[in-house]
């Protein structure tokens, strides 16, 4: 197995002249979470926009398990080839139970028609094996549109799951989640990243804290620095960047409260 999963080679993206991403080199391994962070406007999303096929890069490198050219394949054909992304806000079929929610998700690359006349054993099995990850089990036949803000966000992730992705991109996944739920959601993603990687675009450094593996802080399309919470928390540089002020205090007690 090649050591990263992604590799960013810089990467630059402009939009009428700001530089979105100015020469961003960033790496991932296999079966890591990462979250990645920083002010508005320091590139984040636009990552998320260009590694999955949203946004098109000036110029950059950008490798995908091991020798994919992520730069030369069509948007349709990153889903295939193992990226999946989650936007903030839930994308399911409200009217449609979770079961079939899931069921239309796990044979995207099938004809629909003859899909949902019969499915494979491996298909319903992988099913009910998200069902149990994402804890939705007891829900298989309620309307999606009838569930929490949490339940949602989970069953979206559930029909990502079941495409099985080798790189999760995840924009503000636990924005609006009661603290049980973001609590769940950490809890949820540390598990996928026993099988894939999850790269979570984040402002709730509560949930970084106790979940993240490694974080990116981002600034002005360059990586400022990474590791570690406990390391860049420290790290005059974020400091200054996130309060305009060298207190190292202000930074570690707006990480504990979660703001």
């Amino acid at each position: 197995m090649v050591s990263n999963i992604l590799n960013v080679q810089e990467l630059t993206v402009s939009f009428d002249g700001f530089l979105a991403l100015n020469g961003l080199n960033f790496t991932m391994q296999h079966n890591e979470l990462r979250c990645l962070v920083g002010p508005n406007g320091a590139g984040k999303t636009t990552l998320l926009d260009v590694l999955i096929g949203k946004t098109k890069a000036d110029c950059g490198c950008l490798t995908f398990n091991g020798n994919i050219d992520l730069n030369k394949q069509p948007e349709h054909k990153l889903v295939q080839i193992g990226l999946a992304r989650k936007f903030q806000t839930p994308s399911i079929f409200a009217s449609l139970t979770v079961y079939e929610n899931l069921q239309i998700a796990v044979g995207f690359r099938e004809n629909m028609l003859e899909h949902f006349r019969k499915m494979t054993e491996k298909q319903l099995l992988k099913i009910q094996m998200v069902l149990t990850r994402i804890g939705l089990e007891s829900k298989v036949e309620q309307q999606a549109g009838k569930l929490s803000h949490g339940e949602k966000q989970w069953l979206e992730i559930g029909m990502l799951l079941v495409q099985e992705p080798k790189l999760l991109l995840l924009d503000e996944p636990v924005a609006g989640m009661t603290k049980q739920e973001r609590y769940k959601t950490g809890e949820l993603l540390q598990t996928i990243a026993k099988d894939s990687s999850v790269l979570v675009v984040e402002h709730d450094m509560h949930f970084v804290r106790q979940f993240a593996s490694k974080v990116t802080v981002l600034h002005e399309g360059q990586i400022l620095c990474e590791g570690a919470v406990k390391d860049i928390q420290s790290d005059p540089r974020v400091v200054e960047v996130y309060t305009g002020r060298k207190q190292e205090k202000v930074l570690r007690e707006a990480m504990a409260l979660g703001r």
